[in-house]
């Protein structure tokens, strides 16, 4: 307590105490450093599953031209090429990209693309199927394809064999089922 001379009033006068921090307490860092751990194990699956589905879906786009053979092959002979020189295609080795290292014509249409080059580890080597399906006697119809593990369209007809050796989750959704 102090005493006011002037007035004779005491009066309490709080004293502030310096206690402030001026950072983080080893805890609170603690804490931090695992969250941040817990988030990256989750996140960095998924983001791999994510950027392989990328590459799978790239090396679709590079089997474009030779379905367009196949059908072609397919109006025209009324029947399925069983490899690239007859569908018109240059040797599987020589059809190539960013991520596919051989396209492969096989018996019965199918489409085999042979994922490596740049692509990601767990898939390099790995294998996709294009099947081609067709409605029995109706060449008018076009063809639908049949991507990796995907079922077949009601009243078609797949042909060829499924060769494929990715994944199912790697593949893309329509792929899957």
């Amino acid at each position: 307590m102090i005493t006011d001379a002037a007035t004779g009033i005491e009066t309490v006068r709080s004293i502030k105490m310096k206690n402030e921090s001026h950072g983080f307490t080893l805890i609170e860092l603690m804490i931090v450093i695992a969250i941040i751990g817990i988030l990256s194990t989750i996140a960095l699956p998924s983001y791999q599953d994510r950027v392989i589905r990328a590459q799978v879906q790239e090396a679709f786009y590079l089997s474009e031209f030779a379905e367009k053979s196949v059908e072609d092959y397919y109006k025209v002979k009324r029947k399925l090429p069983g490899n690239n020189a007859a569908a018109g295609l240059p040797a599987p080795e020589k059809i190539i990209g960013n991520y596919v290292v051989s396209l492969q014509v096989e018996k019965g249409g199918t489409i085999n693309i042979m994922l490596g080059n740049r692509v990601n580890k767990n898939i390099d080597g790995k294998v996709i199927s294009l099947r081609p399906a067709i409605v029995e006697g109706s060449l008018k119809v076009p063809i639908a394809w049949v991507p990796g593990n995907a079922s077949v369209p009601k009243g078609m007809i797949a042909k060829g064999k499924n060769n494929t050796t990715v994944l199912t989750r790697h593949l893309p959704m329509n792929c899957r089922y």
